[in-house]
């Protein structure tokens, strides 16, 4: 029986090899989480970046393109709303006035053609009322006719004057109106300032002489009293 003791009978050499590829993994640059990154590693990263910057770039631009877009497209919207909102006001307004004034036109001209018509009709009467056609028999008969002639003349004549202002000279009178406004200014236009402080001293000097005369009648009261 031989005594010699072999090591080698104990160890398992598959576990053995197993352990130590295990740890020449673990060793090694490739498996190690914690070395520092390489050249090309930081170059690829500063790339990715770049280009996912460039995509947010071009993704903003386009945000602010659609952006401007509908802000325009609001504001003219806007500006239809009001737009709309003020033409139809002022024309339903000016549409409504032109309709009242057409109207006030027309029935005027009616009424001036109306009276046109009863003026040639009243003047005719009047011009064949003649003196030299009249006869000694008819005479008191044709005298009453032309005087009744006259007579609904003179009321169409008044009656059309209170129709119709341009027959008394009121339409002139009122366009001379605005003229006679500015005379005062025309008077005053033109003058140097002395002139004017002449002109304002020789219209305020009777108030001047009436106060003093006041203010010495009653200092005289008050010397008078003492």
């Amino acid at each position: 029986m031989s005594s010699d003791y072999d090591a080698t009978e104990f160890i398992d050499s598959d576990f053995q090899a197993a352990h130590k590829a295990s740890f020449s993994a673990a060793a090694s640059p490739a498996g190690n989480s914690n070395r520092a990154p390489s050249r090309e590693e930081v170059d690829s990263k500063v790339a990715e970046k770049q280009q996912k910057l460039a995509e947010l770039n071009r993704a903003r631009e386009e945000l602010e393109r659609e952006r401007a877009s509908l802000e325009e497209t609001r504001r003219r919207q806007i500006e239809f709303q009001t737009g709309r909102q003020e033409v139809m006001q002022n024309l339903t307004r000016a549409l409504g006035l032109l309709e009242e004034a057409e109207f006030a036109a027309r029935r005027d001209a009616e009424q001036m053609a109306k009276s046109l018509v009863d003026m040639r009709e009243a003047l005719a009467k009047v011009e064949a009322s003649r003196e030299e056609n009249w006869t000694k028999e008819g005479f008191a008969i044709e005298l009453t006719r032309g005087l009744t002639a006259i007579e609904n003349a003179r009321m169409e004549w008044n009656a059309a004057r209170l129709k119709f202002p341009v027959l008394s000279g009121t339409v002139k009178e009122a366009a001379q109106a605005p003229e006679a406004a500015k005379a005062p200014e025309a008077f005053f236009s033109g003058r140097s300032f002395f002139e004017l402080c002449k002109l304002g001293f020789a219209l305020t000097w009777p108030l001047v002489l009436i106060a003093l005369l006041a203010l010495g009648a009653f200092l005289a009261v008050l010397l008078r009293h003492r």
